[in-house]
């Protein structure tokens, strides 16, 4: 006995009382928020365009007042141009004036930049490898006391810094800049993290296999491995030794030896004293080409550094 056939029309069955039942209508499918079609936020939108006012708008006053001259200033609107405009005739007043001492204020910070954000990327980098890979007594205390560095601001120890510095008779010197720039507790909490992530322990065994000692291990095989790493470091200690304020004030005297923060403030103070001279076109024009190295090294080493910070973010 075979069973009966049912098939199903698309048409909506009649009921008992003659009407016509509606087909039930399929619920439209929720749209899937996919990586390539984020979710959009009018609040997002709005916060992110207030945080990017809020650092643009710092940046084109800077760059405007900088093509003003010294009575621009104070007779013009801050966010628009005067009728004299003066960039050329200002970048070459601040090259110029007082024998060309802000030639050697950049000169002075280059070297400062050089020495103490160089050293210490360096430092980082050594101390980040061996305390990623490599085992040894107290490795729990390093790690304690660099958790604990990082959280001390600097100009807690700048007062305790200048007193063993002037001990040692190394005050208004370049060393009591450099020195203290060697020291970045972030930098190598940051390398420390990067390398446990970005070497694979099999490929530092392998390299030992083949007859490589541990110095030829890092230089060939670690060292390549850790450059988004390297670039990030070098870039917030770089940043950090630029914009030093603090600590150069307490230990430079001579004006000879003042970086570019130090030397800028020295003019901007000039209106204030007895006979002085104001300039403060000239202070504008040299935050202006103080910030401008800064900018190319972000731009040049975009790609790097952003690889850099996501480094970690996702386990495998």
């Amino acid at each position: 006995m075979t069973s009966p056939v049912v098939t199903v029309s698309d048409r909506s069955a009649p009921t008992p009382s003659g009407t016509r039942r509606a087909a039930p209508r399929l619920r439209a499918a929720r749209r899937r928020h996919t990586p390539g079609r984020p979710r959009r936020s009018v609040l997002l939108t709005v916060l992110t365009g207030l945080v990017v006012l809020y650092s643009l708008v710092p940046l084109l006053w800077l760059a405007i007042s900088a093509t003003k001259t010294q009575e621009g200033l104070s007779d013009s609107f801050g966010l628009w141009f005067d009728g004299d405009f003066a960039l050329w005739d200002n970048i070459r007043q601040t090259f110029t004036y007082d024998d060309g001492v802000f030639t050697r204020w950049l000169l002075n910070t280059l070297l400062y930049v050089g020495l103490g954000a160089g050293g210490a990327t360096f430092l980082a980098v050594l101390g980040g490898y061996a305390l990623a890979k490599f085992d040894f007594p107290g490795r729990r205390g390093v790690f304690a006391v660099v958790i604990g560095a990082v959280a001390v601001p600097g100009t807690a120890l700048a007062v305790p810094t200048f007193l063993m510095f002037s001990k040692m008779g190394l005050t208004d010197t370049p060393w009591a800049v450099i020195v203290p720039s060697l020291i970045s507790p972030f930098g190598l909490y940051l390398m420390w993290v990067f390398a446990s992530e970005a070497i694979p322990t099999e490929l530092m065994e392998a390299a030992r296999i083949d007859g490589a000692g541990e110095v030829r291990t890092f230089f060939r095989v670690a060292l390549p491995l850790l450059a988004p790493g390297i670039v990030t470091v070098l870039l917030f200690t770089m940043v950090a030794t630029w914009n030093n304020y603090f600590l150069p004030l307490i230990m430079l005297k001579d004006p000879d030896w003042y970086p570019l923060t130090l030397g800028l403030n020295s003019w901007n103070q000039q209106a204030q004293t007895a006979g002085g001279e104001a300039v403060f076109n000239l202070v504008v024009t040299g935050s202006l080409v103080t910030i401008l190295p800064l900018i190319a090294a972000f731009l040049l080493l975009q790609k790097y550094w952003q690889s850099g910070l996501a480094a970690g973010s996702v386990k495998e």
